[in-house]
């Protein structure tokens, strides 16, 4: 019996050291919980709020939530506002899936040692080829928006038109994006372009 309980503590000790082991619990978690406990978000556009508190464990040295957590907190965010509102289901109906193209943060105010927050995500609207999202950080001590994020995910083996119609049964038009986003997007297709030609690359299909 204690070697059972040896042996559980060094694999547990073993997950979390040299696995990232509470990002590899709490994604699939709050998944489960928005299938399974939460009720389904019919709107693709609805605004979804996830809780959130500043650990121990968030803070840098500056003694402030440390800059990646607010990546992190957003993708469990976006994890459970996808399965909410269908798309997840979707996704793995037709055999496809997604994968974080590109992302940027703006960071306006910190969050402090057990500060309470909320991560506010809704769906801005797709392309051809990609899902566009926005998660704002808001304080729950005072409503202050502290961190807005906005993130690309990438549609691989099947294109975001055939997930939305296969989700809605009917053709979806996309929303007009914002003007902000769009000028993101531009940005990043530069990008893409400089460092295709940097590389030698001429396939636009290569680069997500």
């Amino acid at each position: 019996m204690l070697g059972l309980l040896v042996a559980s503590l060094a694999l547990a000790l073993a997950f979390f050291a040299l696995l990232d082991g509470w990002y590899l619990v709490r994604v699939p978690c709050a998944v489960l919980r928005a299938r399974l406990l939460q009720p389904r978000v019919r709107d693709l556009l609805a605004e979804q709020r996830y809780a959130g508190r500043v650990l121990p464990s968030d803070l840098d040295l500056l003694l402030h939530m440390n800059n990646a957590r607010y990546l992190r907190e957003a993708d469990v965010a976006r994890a459970a506002h996808l399965t909410r509102c269908g798309v997840l289901g979707a996704l793995r109906d037709l055999g496809a899936h997604t994968v974080l193209a590109a992302s940027c943060a703006r960071y306006r105010r910190s969050l402090r040692l057990f500060e309470p927050f909320e991560v506010r995500t809704r769906l801005l609207g797709w392309d051809d080829r990609a899902f566009y999202l926005e998660a704002r950080f808001v304080s729950l001590r005072d409503g202050f928006l502290c961190t807005l994020l906005r993130s690309r995910q990438h549609v691989l083996g099947t294109s975001p038109d055939r997930v939305v119609q296969h989700l809605c049964k009917r053709r979806v038009e996309p929303p007009e994006l914002p003007e902000d986003l769009k000028h993101w997007i531009a940005y990043n297709e530069t990008s893409s372009q400089l460092l295709r030609a940097e590389s030698g690359l001429s396939d636009p299909r290569k680069d997500q």
